[in-house]
């Protein structure tokens, strides 16, 4: 058995070697023995585990990140990307990496839903435009929001990544938030409505936002829901739907969002979350949990703490 005094010489060794850069010969000098039994020590310390060298592959980290994400989830595949020196510079690598995914995938017929990454990746797209792209068809998951935020303009955003896609472009001229249930029936018994069921039940593909549940719910929220994301403990939101921590889908009976039903959802083939440089650890969770999801995009020190 190796004795704690030959273990800390070897540590000692190793120390000045691997982690202060010093050369053989000179820890040689500075301990009084000769070059070859520094280089003795060395290996000593490798094949007794005092020092273990891991070598990095490029995309090594990612692979395994990945693999222990589909672990505990439904998850076919993902791209994750490096943190950027900014939040802008992520949600860049985020949206390339979106785009990445579903050249992987060959999606046909895309489904888009709304939130900041959407947004970002529309602006992404305008600057890097993808004409060869497979994509065919745009439609919207979700309807119109009442605010200017580009990010909520679910038809004009379709409309700008069709044109940057070389795909047609479908709308939805609907808002996705009525005034209540009663108006929202009225609706869905449209013939514009019936036409968008049409696209969704065709799409191959859906981009869906992986968003944060804010601390104080919007009045919407309120009106839909009451007090049962409080107490459901809501963490995050795909679209217009909200889950907590353990993927639970929290269901309304007021809920009168215009929105693709989630029945529908779960039956296109691919269904990709993207994150945005600020989700949290909580919201991804919850979302892999509610086993929606088939493709992930996503910040790797996000999938990092997650699986801490």
């Amino acid at each position: 058995m190796l004795s704690q005094e030959k273990q800390k010489k070897l540590a000692c060794v190793a120390r000045r070697y691997y982690l202060e850069d010093q050369r053989q010969s000179d820890i040689a000098k500075e301990l009084g023995v000769s070059r070859p039994l520094i280089s003795r020590m060395l290996s000593e310390a490798r094949e007794l585990g005092v020092v273990e060298i891991t070598i990095h592959e490029p995309g090594a980290r990612m692979d395994n990140l990945l693999e222990r994400l589909r672990s505990f989830s439904t998850l076919q595949s993902g791209v994750l990307v490096e943190d950027g020196k900014d939040e802008d510079e992520t949600n860049r690598a985020l949206s390339q990496g979106a785009m990445e995914l579903l050249r992987q995938i060959g999606a046909q017929r895309l489904g888009v839903g709304w939130g900041y990454l959407i947004g970002q990746l529309v602006t992404w797209l305008e600057e890097n435009p993808q004409r060869d792209s497979s994509i065919t068809d745009i439609c919207p998951l979700v309807g119109n929001a009442s605010i200017p935020a580009r990010n909520y303009q679910s038809n004009e955003n379709v409309r700008l990544m069709a044109q940057q896609l070389g795909a047609a472009p479908h709308f939805l001229y609907l808002p996705a938030l009525p005034d209540n249930l009663e108006e929202k029936r009225l609706l869905c018994s449209t013939e514009v409505y019936h036409q968008i069921e049409q696209q969704w039940s065709q799409i191959d593909t859906a981009l869906v936002n992986i968003g944060n549940y804010p601390s104080s719910p919007d009045f919407a929220s309120l009106v839909r829901y009451g007090d049962l994301l409080q107490k459901q403990r809501a963490c995050g939101r795909m679209l217009v739907y909200y889950f907590n921590e353990d993927g639970t889908v929290i269901q309304s009976d007021q809920d009168f969002a215009v929105q693709i039903p989630l029945e529908a959802l779960r039956r296109c083939p691919n269904i990709v979350g993207v994150c945005s440089a600020n989700t949290s650890a909580k919201a991804l969770r919850g979302a892999l949990r509610s086993g929606i999801l088939t493709h992930i995009v996503a910040r790797a020190n996000l999938a990092q703490m997650l699986l801490s």
